[in-house]
């Protein structure tokens, strides 16, 4: 089954693709609408800051594939950045509005720690979700400067601790988001990632 990364211009490309085709998936690195919506499953990878991203994305006119995407019900999944960009608004560098497809704000870290955020944090799993299964628990790669505080709780599936409740894993319905790297997580990301991937379909190598 092919997996769409969405290439908006500020993303961790080469490594998130890597990884999705070491579990044996295809990996289609593109802006196209077309191949974006015809994938099995689809990923918005970013970094960068919010508003420039947010800004190509509206440009390209891929903020509406994105919720086309989102509406069919398909997995979508965002990743670091990607996944603040999930969300209604950030206050980085200003005010910007995001896709919103899951209600909440990104906020700087604030207190008398050091951001970014970098390094490796425990997970610490709320409820059920598809993204956790074979999983109790574990680490995750972290680099960020703003965190996601999601207006529900509801959509949260799992937080770290870094000085303050950091939002780690997101969802709701078919729409996820990990604000840490799961490429660079070790086992527990790959096993997060090939989770999500599966929601599609088999890998590639299983048909």
């Amino acid at each position: 089954m092919s997996i769409a990364i969405i290439d908006y211009g500020m993303g961790n490309l080469h490594s998130v693709s890597k990884a999705v085709e070491r579990l044996g998936y295809e990996a289609i690195v593109t802006a196209d609408k077309d191949a974006i919506l015809s994938a099995s499953g689809v990923i918005l990878p970013g970094v960068g800051a919010f508003g420039d991203a947010m800004e190509l994305i509206r440009e390209s006119g891929l903020d509406g594939t994105i919720e086309d995407v989102a509406a069919s019900g398909k997995p979508l999944l965002g990743i670091c950045l990607g996944m603040q960009l999930l969300f209604t608004e950030s206050e980085e560098h200003g005010l910007h509005r995001g896709l919103d497809l899951l209600p909440g704000r990104v906020d700087r870290f604030r207190g008398d720690f050091k951001v970014p955020h970098m390094g490796w944090n425990r997970l610490a799993f709320l409820r059920e979700s598809p993204l956790l299964e074979g999983l109790d628990g574990g680490h995750a790669y972290f680099v960020h400067s703003y965190r996601v505080i999601p207006e529900n709780r509801n959509d949260l599936i799992a937080t770290a601790e870094y000085y303050v409740e950091v939002s780690a894993i997101v969802g709701r319905g078919n729409v996820f988001g990990m604000q840490f790297h799961p490429e660079k997580s070790g086992d527990v990301g790959m096993q997060l990632l090939g989770n999500f991937l599966k929601l599609g379909g088999a890998p590639a190598a299983a048909n």
